[in-house]
């Protein structure tokens, strides 16, 4: 299963180092089928989206994965993919930017040409990869444009309208711009947690060191024990108590003052549901809990 991780620290920008493949020389990490891509996005002092990323299953070079990153951001988005739709090369490797903001995407939308339809010549046009993710994406960024830069009422336009008319597993996202993060849950199939952190975490005084299962991604933050944060992941990261899973149609949004608001968007379930048998055998694999 794709792994999401998105963290504020809004207003201020914090330091944090990632290693999007944690414990590289475990025998148990190796034995596991590598992912087929690893990105990490966030933007400069200048509010220019970076994002670094590369299919590492396409080259069998772990080394970009394996190595520490550090950087600065007030935002950070994280993505470790198994791939549904697309081959394992960088234009499919989450994260996503259009418009100076960042995405990505945990699940699977069918009826790709019917979404190309959606989308028309221009936003089509957009597209560099083949995947969905990005697809949904595109969608997003033209509801934005057309509700007059309003991105939550983007992320509900595009995603309502997808969960009508489109065959659906997960539309589970992370976006970010520079000071701002929205995450959707939706539906119920993969889970999804947030955790509001206060300045030194749960006991007082601590940094942030954050592990996924797996050895798959770590995060660490000296900067966290002096300043709070809000953690969004597709699983609990730490033993903190505050973590809270988001409900199946919540859409979370983080403020430029680091304050959150949720609330469902998506009340009932999409119309054309796909279970894991409905998928195709690639999309299925990806789609499994690792």
């Amino acid at each position: 299963m794709c792994r999401l991780f998105g963290m504020s620290s809004t207003p201020l920008r914090t330091r944090a180092t990632f290693w999007l493949l944690d414990a590289p020389d475990s025998l148990s990490v190796q034995s596991r089928r590598d992912p087929d891509g690893t990105g990490l996005g966030f933007f400069d002092a200048a509010a220019v989206p970076r994002v670094h990323k590369a299919p590492v299953a396409a080259y069998a070079d772990r080394a970009f994965a394996e190595e520490a990153r550090q950087v600065e951001s007030a935002t950070f988005l994280a993505h470790i993919r198994f791939a549904s739709t697309g081959r394992p090369e960088t234009r499919n490797t989450h994260p996503f930017e259009q418009d100076g903001r960042l995405f990505a995407h945990n699940g699977v939308i069918e009826g790709l040409d019917a979404l190309d339809d959606r989308l028309g010549p221009a936003a089509r046009a957009t597209v560099r990869g083949e995947t969905d993710s990005e697809r949904f994406f595109a969608l997003i960024t033209r509801e934005i444009a057309a509700h007059g830069g309003d991105v939550t009422a983007g992320i509900v336009g595009a995603a309502r309208w997808i969960a009508d008319e489109l065959p659906v597993f997960s539309l589970n996202l992370v976006l970010t711009t520079r000071d701002e993060l929205w995450a959707l849950r939706y539906p119920d199939t993969h889970e999804l947690y947030v955790l509001e952190r206060a300045a030194g975490g749960h006991h007082g005084g601590r940094h942030l060191d954050h592990s996924g299962t797996g050895g798959r991604l770590r995060v660490h933050s000296h900067d966290l024990s002096e300043a709070p944060a809000v953690v969004v992941a597709s699983e609990a990261m730490d033993e903190n108590p505050g973590w809270r899973p988001l409900e199946s149609g919540e859409l979370l949004h983080v403020g430029p003052d680091l304050a959150t608001t949720g609330r469902i968007v998506l009340p009932g379930p999409p119309r054309h549901r796909l279970a894991l048998g409905d998928l195709r055998p690639e999309a299925a694999r990806s789609q499994k809990a690792r």
